[in-house]
């Protein structure tokens, strides 16, 4: 690149350049603008004689006079691809010294430009037939000519001035019809991108493009125009393979994208899966998709057999064939196992081909392709997973890394998910077994229970509720839930159930009762925590005395129907409580259903526990209350008491539905009550001294003999004896008899004493000391408890086996 001083006096016009020199110009146009020269002009070599002619020119008029002082023309080589050197770009300047780096690099581009122009035309993919080659032979014309690309210049009127043969199909026009022609008044042109691309390049002067559809023609087409001192200059580009391999790019990365969201899904999924049906589930929802499978069968190697935890997409049919062949019959399955290694099998030809021991099962399964992946954790191999396809299937070298590192993840999860199945199962076994299995039949209370485990994947919880039978016909109805779940609080619930049992023996009131309970939670750690409700329900007053330690409260259901809640003020939990308990007593109408529950019923993170209480309500009026209207006799309903199981069952419809899953385990008990009547208890007052026993003796003979306990009426008569004897030496009045005809005789004699009565073995030579020794001989049972005034010393005696019915006369 030179400058040379200038002898130029005038310079070829544009009239002067051939035609078809459209983007040669443009390119001569942008240098001289960017340089701020005074013209420029673009010659190319031509075979023809002479070797050189103009091609294009700019900026320079013919006009007389010398041009101005120090001006100069700089020029550069344009020099094709190949290294031919094609022609010369010369730049008149009006500037003193050298041009520096960055105008040289402004000619250098430019004739870059020229030379990209100049490159050897493409072969055409379509010859129309109809538009020939523009005569003059010159070899830039010829090349724009030839270009697979259509060019098309218009002047400042939108008129063509120029198209080449690939312009001129993109137009449907002959060369001989198209220049003069308004670019618009083409219709072809109007169904096109172009107009609003013109529309931006007039409005800013700055290049415009688009991709457009071509009206009859498949694809895509980059329109590009560049505006010119004289017009535009339109390039329109056949994308379509472009546009097509884009597509084909961005569809892999949408299906690149959605495979890993679906597999990050599938590992959170399977990190939080607990049981192997959630991790089975987890791996049809979240596995089987991205791959576009259609069946999946899991099995765990148990007992050393594979057995099946889960499968999804097989037919029952295939299925059970499965499960009843042994892994020895089934080659495939023998291979990954002993291997360690996957199996991929892409048609059914090829899996009988390599397992010809399938043939017969493999049409059932219904698949067309299938992987066979090793289940393997902690180096141990626990089993095998097979991912199959409805249709023949090519697996790609990404597909088969992809599916054995998803197969660690699965196994994983899937031993993690054995391990807690196997103690959940522990644990709800050792539940069961604290729990009691029947509840005991006794004559004043109907009772029924309902345990409702926690939602599948919750640990077991410490509910637990019981049922215990007490001296004089009493019942003992208790409830309790230890806070927390797991192994440790369903171990703790069975040792207070135990503890129940035991001071509940003692015939301990209920507030004592607690007491000792609250010292033995505390004793068990300064973190452990329980509730319990303990009531004891006496038929023979119909009183239910009953004390709490941070339990709901008891419901009484009413014959009625009308359920209420005792206002009382429970004491804080066990382990957290300070003794005394407050006892509270409630007098129960007959007929009624007392209803304990724990919190998981009624109290939940939607529910709170006042709601929850008047649902509880609620479900038991509607399930309690007798049916409205008159009988069939023309009287009023009579009020019956309702089955407890059945009573149970409409609680828990109502508050647990079956749609429902409970984050808490539950418990409920409900029993329905009855008193005695008078005529099944009888009380006396004794005198004092040794006449009590003669007293006691007489009232014993007599109602005996109303009750038709004949059977009964002399050991009975020892057992009061000696009971009044044992007060009249060792204890104090006022001294009361009291019988109870329930499912047993009960024969019980209190006093004003506080002095617990011990059994003890007596010497041969005394005179007294087996008195209780009598007592324990003769009653079936026999106990001490004591009451508000004193204590009360009972026995139990079994009734006499009813008389048969009596034979009927001989006809």
């Amino acid at each position: 690149m030179r400058r040379r001083r200038s002898t130029i006096r005038t310079a070829p016009g544009s009239r002067g350049e051939p035609s078809g020199a459209g983007p040669l110009r443009l390119a001569l146009e942008r240098a001289v603008a960017e340089l701020g020269a005074l013209g420029g002009t673009l010659r190319v070599s031509d075979p023809r004689p002479g070797g050189v002619r103009l091609a294009a020119g700019t900026g320079i008029r013919p006009r007389p006079g010398a041009l101005p002082h120090g001006s100069g023309v700089v020029s550069a080589p344009v020099i094709t691809a190949d290294g031919q050197p094609v022609g010369t770009l010369a730049v008149l300047v009006d500037a003193q010294g050298d041009l520096d780096d960055a105008q040289r690099d402004v000619l250098r581009t430019a004739a870059g430009r020229v030379a990209e122009h100049l490159r050897p035309a493409r072969p055409a993919a379509v010859d129309t037939g109809r538009a020939a080659e523009p005569s003059g032979g010159h070899a830039v014309d010829g090349v724009l000519w030839r270009m697979n690309d259509g060019l098309l210049t218009l002047d400042r009127r939108a008129r063509l001035t120029f198209a080449n043969a690939a312009g001129l199909r993109l137009l449907g026009s002959a060369g001989e019809d198209v220049l003069g022609t308004v670019l618009w008044d083409h219709p072809v042109i109007r169904e096109t991108g172009v107009p609003d691309c013109h529309g931006r390049a007039v409005a800013t002067g700055e290049p415009a493009g688009c991709d457009t559809r071509w009206p009859g023609r498949e694809g895509w087409y980059h329109v590009r125009l560049d505006p010119a001192p004289d017009g535009l200059v339109i390039h329109v580009t056949d994308i379509t393979e472009r546009r097509t391999q884009e597509a084909e790019r961005a569809a892999a990365r949408r299906t690149a994208a959605e495979r890993v969201i679906r597999m990050s899904e599938l590992t959170s999924a399977l990190a939080e899966a607990l049981t192997v049906q959630d991790v089975v589930k987890a791996v049809a929802d979240r596995m089987l998709p991205p791959f576009g499978a259609t069946g999946l069968i899991c099995r765990l190697i148990e007992n050393g057999r594979p057995g099946t935890v889960g499968s999804a997409g097989y037919p029952e049919e295939f299925l059970e064939t499965v499960r009843s062949m042994p892994p020895s019959e089934m080659s495939a399955v023998t291979q990954v196992l002993s291997s360690r290694t996957p199996i991929f099998l892409s048609s059914p030809q090829e899996y009988a081909e390599r397992h010809p021991d399938a043939v017969g099962y493999l049409h059932r399964s219904g698949m067309k392709a299938w992987a066979f992946l090793p289940l393997i954790a902690s180096d141990q191999q626990i089993g095998y997973c097979v991912v199959a396809f409805g249709r023949p299937r090519h697996f790609s070298q990404e597909d088969r890394s992809l599916l054995i590192a998803l197969s660690g993840l699965v196994a994983h999860a899937l031993e993690r998910a054995r391990l807690y199945d196997a103690e959940h199962t522990r644990a709800q076994e050792l539940q069961r077994g604290l729990l009691p299995r029947t509840l005991p039949a006794v004559s004043a209370v109907t009772a029924a229970a309902r345990y409702l485990p926690a939602a599948e994947g919750m640990q077991v919880g410490g509910d637990w509720y019981d049922l215990i039978p007490l001296s004089g016909e009493r019942v003992a109805l208790v409830i309790g839930d230890v806070m927390g779940h797991g192994l440790a609080e369903a171990a703790t619930m069975g040792r207070l159930r135990t503890a129940v049992h035991t001071l509940a023996d003692l015939e301990l009131p209920p507030d004592e009762l607690l007491t000792h309970l609250n010292d033995l939670v505390g004793d068990l750690g300064d973190d452990l925590y329980a509730t319990c409700l303990y009531t004891v329900y006496d038929p023979a007053t119909s009183v239910c005395v009953f004390a709490s330690a941070g339990h709901p409260p008891l419901a009484i259901v009413h014959p009625d129907g009308t359920t209420r809640f005792p206002a009382v003020d429970a004491d804080p939990p066990l382990g957290a409580a300070s003794p005394p308990f407050e006892t509270h007593e409630v007098r129960v109408p007959e007929g009624s259903h007392l209803v304990l529950y724990t919190d998981g019923l009624v109290e939940s993170s939607a529910v709170d526990i006042d709601d929850g209480m008047a649902r509880l309500a609620q479900a038991l009026t509607r399930a309690a209350a007798p049916p409205a209207g008159p009988s069939e006799t023309g009287c009023a309903a009579p009020a019956t008491p309702h089955d407890p199981g059945r009573l149970c069952d409409a609680v828990i419809s109502a508050l647990v539905p079956e749609q429902a899953r409970t984050q808490d385990d539950a418990a409920l008990l409900i029993a329905g009550v009855r008193s005695l009547g008078s005529d099944k208890v009888v009380s006396w007052a004794l005198p004092d001294g040794p006449i009590a026993a003669a007293e006691a003796r007489h009232r014993v003979t007599e109602q005996l003999a109303a009750w038709r306990l004949d059977e009964l009426s002399m050991t009975t008569e020892l057992l009061a004896s000696e009971l009044v004897g044992n007060v009249v030496r060792h204890a104090k009045g006022p001294m009361r008899l009291r019988l109870v005809y329930g499912r047993t005789l009960i024969c019980e004699v209190s006093d004003g004493s506080l002095t617990t009565p011990r059994m003890r073995r007596a010497a041969e030579t005394d005179e007294g000391g087996r008195g209780l020794q009598l007592v324990a001989a003769l009653s079936d049972r026999w106990g001490t408890r004591f009451t508000a005034t004193g204590k009360c010393i009972w026995t139990e005696q079994a009734l006499p086996p009813p008389l048969p019915p009596p034979r009927p006369a001989a006809g």
